[in-house]
């Protein structure tokens, strides 16, 4: 893995996004409106309704080339999700289902800038999945092509070395930068927590062991 990674494969935040479409979508369509008005963990203030429309308005610039100074700051994803205030929580879906199917072919066609645009729109899923109390949170069947993108964009970063041993993976993970003088820093324990720790997201009691490197340096979005 450490190795094909070095080149950008351009159909991977694509691929990631359309797995994850077809786990999501379905699953929002099956919970009531209720739900849509929990409030995330993850996203202080903001409830699963304020999340999906973050999303959705997110794919949707990049889908239609919208780009205007102060894009994607907390005041600009305010405003995207007050614009979809009136929608009916289907509406809010149907977007969603949308950018996750057209945003993909045109990232790939990009020079990788918004590859980590699809990173974050998983990790929002998984925010999600974690409210409704549905297994998978920051894992899953797209977890492969996250962790990928994960290792990808924090070389191309020059993120803070660390050398990953996850329990559910056979080979370990080189993230960040090239080790200098010193060694990586370590992460032992599995991959959803790793995923936690690289988006800020608040971490469980699961057992895990990071040496070298404070929590907070891991946020990637932060």
């Amino acid at each position: 893995m450490t190795d094909t990674l070095e080149v950008r494969d351009p159909e991977l935040p694509g691929r990631l996004l359309a797995v994850e479409r077809d786990t999501l979508v379905p699953l929002l369509r099956s919970r009531p409106d209720s739900d849509f008005a929990l409030p995330t963990a993850a996203c202080p203030g903001w409830t699963v309704r304020d999340v999906l429309a973050h999303c959705s308005a997110a794919l949707m610039r990049v889908v239609e080339n919208r780009f205007e100074k102060g894009v994607f700051s907390p005041e600009s994803n305010d405003r995207d999700i007050a614009e979809r205030a009136d929608w009916t929580n289907a509406r809010v879906v149907d977007e969603l289902e949308r950018g996750m199917t057209e945003a993909g072919p045109v990232i790939a066609r990009g020079d990788g800038r918004l590859d980590l645009l699809a990173l974050g729109e998983w990790v929002h899923a998984g925010d999600v999945r974690e409210v409704l109390g549905e297994p998978g949170a920051y894992a899953g069947a797209a977890l492969p092509d996250a962790l990928a993108l994960l290792v990808r964009s924090t070389r191309q970063r020059e993120h803070v070395p660390l050398h990953a041993d996850l329990d559910d993976l056979d080979e370990p993970l080189r993230l960040g930068a090239p080790a200098g003088d010193g060694p990586p820093a370590r992460y032992i324990g599995d991959a959803p927590t790793l995923v936690r720790l690289y988006s800020g997201r608040p971490v469980s009691a699961a057992a895990y062991e990071l040496a070298g490197v404070r929590e907070k340096e891991l946020n990637i979005f932060g």
